[in-house]
């Protein structure tokens, strides 16, 4: 057996406790989880200043640099995310429908674990807290394999909550950690077939892309995030500008973060350079149609549809002028990656349609896309946001990570 399929025996074998312990037994386990990673914020800091350090020196650029960083506050909320999730109702168990058939069978669908989950990722440690509480409390054993990036950061967060599980009781491999950083235990848990019963992979395009192209295993596809704002004729400038800035700025390198921004021709000159004036202070670069470089000038670079299809995850936006309602819906159904589009307008009958024929997985009137997260949809946290449709959409939390069983029950009947 290689390292992956070694790690999956383990995880079977520890997942059994799990899937059967009842609810406080794990929300005493993500609460010492929580108070681990509080406890041991020091240690954490220090370990991640090793990754950061190492990022510098290989060039990283600062928004990807900002995905990597920890720092007490972002300790603070994952560990607030276990919190959450112990406060949350367990899915596992939970009575979906049942019904009594003519012969007397008794037939009661509810819902289990999924078994053991693979998560590839990158250069977010957050992530390796994230999805091995949402999979500790949702029952499922769960193989962390996170980038070179973040390695001395991951190692140590895993760490720590294979220690707080121990303590309360379970087994530590119910958690456990990829430590070699290598492609090759990519492609091992891509090809897991018997060890792994789902593998989700959170990153950028080209690591979604290898997965979704190389797995045997079932994958739900996450992530990439092409999201755009438009930008209505009736709109409010102001609240379009402000929409746009958080959008764009806020944390330009997450996939919620906006990466065009579509402005109706009859406002253009109007609000184009309220976004620049804004955008400025951020020195965000602007790639725009030929009517967009006509009213903002030599400063926009000239737009290719290369960068209308590209998730840029930096202060870079690409920027179109459209003639219409249905010219906005054209260019993003060409164009989106089915994450998350907003219309700013104050007509409702424009705000109805867009919301009726943009197929995203979260589409918006008025409010930022940036509110496309676990956490803020009350899930407590996500183990990913899926772009495609089966068997999970948008954000994914506790109950997209358990599936059904039916249980029948009967006097002795045969078909």
């Amino acid at each position: 057996m290689n390292l992956i399929e070694e790690m999956g025996v383990r995880a079977k074998a520890a997942k059994t406790s799990l899937a059967t312990a009842g609810t406080a037994e794990k929300n005493k386990a993500l609460l010492a989880i929580s108070q681990m990673l509080l406890d041991n914020t020091e240690q954490i800091l220090g370990e991640n200043g090793k990754d950061l350090e190492q990022a510098k020196a290989n060039g990283m650029s600062q928004s990807m640099q900002d995905r990597l960083l920890l720092t007490k506050e972002r300790i603070r909320s994952m560990a607030g995310a276990c919190e959450k999730l112990a406060a949350l109702e367990d899915p596992v168990g939970t009575v979906e429908g049942g019904h009594v058939c003519p012969n007397g069978m008794r037939i009661t669908k509810v819902r289990v674990p999924m078994g053991v989950v693979g998560i590839i990722y990158e250069a977010r440690p957050n992530v390796t807290v994230d999805a091995a509480a949402l999979c500790f409390k949702s029952g499922n054993g769960v193989i962390l394999r996170g980038g070179k990036e973040a390695f001395h950061s991951n190692r140590c967060l895993a760490e720590l909550m294979r220690k707080a599980i121990r303590q309360a009781g379970f087994p530590e491999d119910c958690i456990q950690l990829v430590q070699d950083t290598s492609r090759e235990t990519s492609l091992m848990m891509m090809k897991a077939n018997g060890f792994l019963d789902l593998l989700i992979p959170r990153g950028g395009a080209g690591l979604i892309r290898a997965v979704v192209q190389n797995a045997t295993v079932p994958v739900i596809e996450t992530g990439t995030g092409n999201c755009h704002l438009f930008v209505d004729a009736s709109a409010d400038l102001n609240m379009a500008v402000e929409i746009l800035d958080n959008g764009k700025t806020q944390r330009p390198s997450v996939c919620n973060a906006l990466e065009t921004c579509l402005v109706h021709r009859d406002v253009a000159k109007t609000f184009l350079p309220m976004m620049k004036e804004r955008l400025d202070a951020h020195q965000v670069e602007l790639r725009g149609c030929p009517v967009t470089r006509e009213i903002l000038g030599d400063c926009v670079v000239a737009a290719t549809k290369e960068d209308y299809a590209t998730e840029f995850l930096d202060y870079i936006l690409a920027v179109r002028v459209v003639d219409s309602l249905e010219e906005a819906i054209a260019h993003i159904s060409q164009y989106s990656t089915g994450h998350s589009e907003c219309i700013v307008t104050k007509d409702l009958c424009n705000a109805e349609a867009f919301q009726k024929y943009i197929d995203a997985a979260a589409v918006y009137v008025n409010c930022s896309t940036r509110f496309t997260d676990g956490e803020e949809f009350g899930l407590g946290a996500e183990i990913g946001i899926s772009t495609q449709k089966l068997h999970a959409r948008g954000p994914m939390g506790l109950k997209e990570l358990t599936t059904i069983k039916y249980l029948i029950n009967g006097e002795g009947q045969i078909r």
